[in-house]
């Protein structure tokens, strides 16, 4: 049976993340893995899943971010904990609100599973038979508007690139996160430019699928800001014209963009 290892990414979740939730799913499914990466919360998010940890010492692990560094940061790091885990097969990452649940990823990794063609599987709330789902009118606005710019930097057939539900097979895991993302929240954008650039426009094509979800829900206290709103037409025009010249200049988004990341396991 293959194994997920699932990324879960908290800054400032004591009030918000649901514990039994995890701690059910992770009862019904053997197949899984949690990793919770803790981005420099300010709150009790990380004493949380310290405790949570302790209650499922094998199929959950901590991983601690001493300083705020963004969700991309925060997935990367994750991802490559799990890629030097010999036992898990697919990587996956998921919002800690759980606007997607679950179940959901659940349906994307049974998806990936049985299709030995395909690398990747994403959700889609955008998708022709999407169902259920409840979001804002400013929200759906902005999604429309940032989209639009987001199809003329892919140039793919794509709906919904921001979805914050993707499960990967574990052999392009480095292909994907070998370095650090220009944007801290529209990596998603890259890590479509990188499998773009790695397998090309056809393979690409036959070897991820985006899948309408059953359910998505909004929920309260998004961790965007009004400035990181006002930076969404930056970071869109830095990732554009650092992929489209990626092949023409020496220096890149890993060159530009050092990381230092303070990171330790908890045990």
């Amino acid at each position: 049976m293959k194994k997920t290892g699932i990324i879960v990414p908290c800054y400032n979740e004591y009030y918000r993340l649901e514990k039994e939730k995890f701690c059910n799913f992770l009862n019904k499914n053997a197949n899984y893995h949690l990793c919770f990466v803790n981005d420099g919360s300010t709150d009790k998010t990380l004493e949380m899943l310290q405790e949570l940890k302790k209650r499922n010492h094998q199929k959950i692990s901590v991983i601690d971010l001493e300083v705020n560094q963004g969700k991309a940061t925060a997935v990367q790091t994750g991802a490559n904990y799990l890629n030097s885990l010999s036992y898990i097969d697919n990587i996956a990452f998921l919002d800690a609100d759980l606007s997607t649940s679950l179940e959901e990823l659940d349906n994307l990794v049974q998806k990936l599973n049985s299709d030995d063609k395909l690398t990747m599987v994403f959700g889609s709330r955008k998708a022709e038979n999407a169902n259920q789902i409840e979001r804002s009118p400013v929200r759906k606005f902005l999604s429309n508007f940032v989209g639009f710019f987001i199809q003329f930097i892919l140039q793919l057939p794509i709906k919904d690139t921001q979805c914050g539900a993707k499960v990967f097979k574990k052999e392009i895991i480095e292909n994907i996160y070998h370095k650090r993302f220009i944007s801290r929240w529209l990596f998603d954008i890259e890590i479509f430019l990188r499998l773009k650039k790695h397998i090309g426009l056809k393979d690409l094509l036959h070897s991820i699928s985006e899948e309408p979800l059953d359910s998505w829900i909004e929920v309260e206290g998004s961790k965007i800001t009004l400035k990181d709103s006002f930076l969404i037409p930056f970071n869109l025009i830095l990732i554009w014209a650092n992929y489209f010249n990626i092949n023409t200049h020496s220096g890149n988004a890993s060159d530009i963009f050092n990381l230092k990341t303070q990171m330790y396991m908890v045990r």
